[in-house]
């Protein structure tokens, strides 16, 4: 299983960047994938989740900044973020998480980079 994230870098306050989280390995059709975020000093958090179906969720506020897709012809979630904050200054990760006899496994990709100056 691999996931590879790219997309982030520097942007000032109020730009846009967009993520993409590219996907091998699995039956990438069938699984949900999700966004998370680790802030510096700081626990990493769900950001946004697509289901196989095309079914969308966020947290906190970032519905309507933030918007997740996927194009499942190029096994690919994307991350569209929008009206960026200071404080979405973080490495973003994707995640693909399965359970298997019970246990559940997380898979990551290597994270990148989101860096929002003011």
């Amino acid at each position: 299983v691999q996931l590879q994230a790219s997309g982030g870098g520097l942007v000032q306050a109020g730009g846009s960047l967009r993520l993409s989280c590219t996907a091998s390995g699995f039956p990438f059709n069938d699984y949900a994938i999700a966004w998370f975020r680790q802030a510096p000093g700081k626990q990493r958090e769900l950001v946004a989740t697509i289901t196989n179906g095309g079914a969308t969720n966020y947290t906190h506020s970032r519905k309507g900044r933030f918007t997740i897709s996927r194009d499942n012809s190029k096994n690919t979630v994307y991350l569209q973020m929008n009206s960026l904050r200071p404080e979405d200054t973080a490495v973003y990760y994707c995640n693909f998480r399965q359970v298997r006899r019970g246990a559940i496994e997380d898979y990551w990709g290597q994270g990148t980079l989101v860096t929002v100056s003011s």
